[in-house]
């Protein structure tokens, strides 16, 4: 029989608790999703209740619960409605391999239409981050916006062309970040000056605007950092590449400690700082150690900042503040929702972002507005 069959359920009291009204459906799926929006999705196909009740109402199942929250997972991680119904297509008893090809085959389409839109956003970038200087040939340049259209590599191949002529005059001056930013950023007035120039000194060191909605600080980021570094505390990275990238000559002024968690000078890359963190249990201990009102800056080894969330947890460790942007794809976003889940006041990217320099920038510019603006209390507004 066809799975869209049309049942009709009898008024049994017991029979009818086995089944959810389409606002007990939303309820149960929590968020923000709405009945009409499951109505929608019913349009479309994602959704086929198999029965009615007598008054022809859709009733639905635990099942349709399921299905529901996948639908809503999947539209959060980014996925396109016509997407997400290709993936509900496929055979629930598939096997992992054949889950994982089918997933493997979106991502990479995702990862296609990122690209397109990366290289469209690289060439407004082009136009908009010029400083006045560079914007002799802007009338000319804003003729041939209509080319930013262009989504075929030919297209983009005439757009490479023009670039010859408006970069003439880039070598004659440096560059005015300054000034690039402020065509490039978005409204940030409901920021704090010291969040603006923390957010600024963080796109400038990976050169890329998208950036800035994948990072968060806690309400008392700030403050906790700006206390903690008057107070002289003890400034921890985790291994030495972000010890060396930190501004030791102005933390030197503020008079903190700085000491690197895994001392290992071997350790270059986040895959041999994890497995070094994991091997050796003094770096734990070496851990729980540290001093109270410290603060901790990762930018390599997810599990480090795992662990210090699980020791701010226990109680065993009370940092004032944790710069968390480990690198990872799996391990790095699951231990940055627990810091944020921590209670502890932290700077950290929501999923893959991150890395020892963004760490280390990060605190760097918090370092230099202290020093700057030491009476400034733009934060507490």
């Amino acid at each position: 029989m066809n799975s869209r069959t049309k049942y009709t359920i009898p008024k049994s009291k017991n029979l009818m608790q086995e089944y959810l009204t389409i606002k007990q459906l939303t309820e149960a799926v929590k968020g923000t999703i709405t009945p009409r929006m499951v109505r929608h999705y019913h349009a479309l196909g994602l959704l086929s209740p198999a029965v009615r009740s007598t008054s022809n109402y859709r009733l639905y199942t635990r099942s349709d619960v399921q299905r529901l929250q996948r639908i809503v997972a999947l539209k959060q991680q980014g996925f396109q409605l016509s997407h997400i119904r290709k993936l509900l297509e496929t055979d629930a008893d598939a096997s992992p391999d054949a889950l994982m090809a089918t997933l493997q085959r979106q991502y990479l389409s995702v990862i296609q239409q990122i690209v397109r839109l990366r290289e469209t956003a690289s060439a407004l970038e082009g136009l908009l981050g010029r400083d006045i200087s560079c914007q002799a040939v802007q009338a000319d340049a804003l003729a041939q916006l209509r080319l930013l259209q262009a989504e075929t590599e030919g297209g983009l191949d005439e757009l490479e062309q023009l670039w010859e002529g408006w970069d003439a005059g880039a070598h004659t001056h440096p560059e005015d970040f300054g000034e690039s930013l402020q065509h490039l950023l978005p409204d940030l007035a409901d920021r704090s000056e010291i969040e603006v120039d923390l957010l600024s000194k963080l796109v400038l060191a990976c050169g890329d605007c998208s950036l800035l909605p994948f990072v968060k600080l806690s309400k008392t980021a700030i403050k906790s950092a700006r206390e903690a570094l008057k107070n002289q505390c003890q400034i921890v990275a985790d291994v030495p590449p972000v010890f060396a990238a930190l501004d030791r000559t102005r933390l030197a002024h503020l008079g903190t400690s700085i000491a690197t968690l895994i001392d290992d000078p071997h350790i270059n890359a986040a895959a041999e700082a994890e497995q070094e963190f994991w091997q050796q249990r003094e770096w734990f201990e070496k851990l729980l150690k540290l001093e109270k009102g410290c603060i901790l800056v990762i930018g390599y080894a997810p599990s480090v900042l795992m662990a210090v969330c699980e020791a701010i947890e226990s109680g065993q460790l009370q940092p004032a503040l944790v710069v968390g942007m480990p690198i990872g794809f799996s391990h790095s976003p699951v231990a940055k929702r627990r810091l944020v889940r921590s209670g502890v006041a932290y700077v950290t990217t929501v999923g893959t972002f991150g890395g020892g320099l963004l760490a280390a920038v990060a605190l760097n510019a918090l370092v230099e507005s202290l020093i700057e603006k030491p009476n400034c209390h733009c934060h507490l507004k």
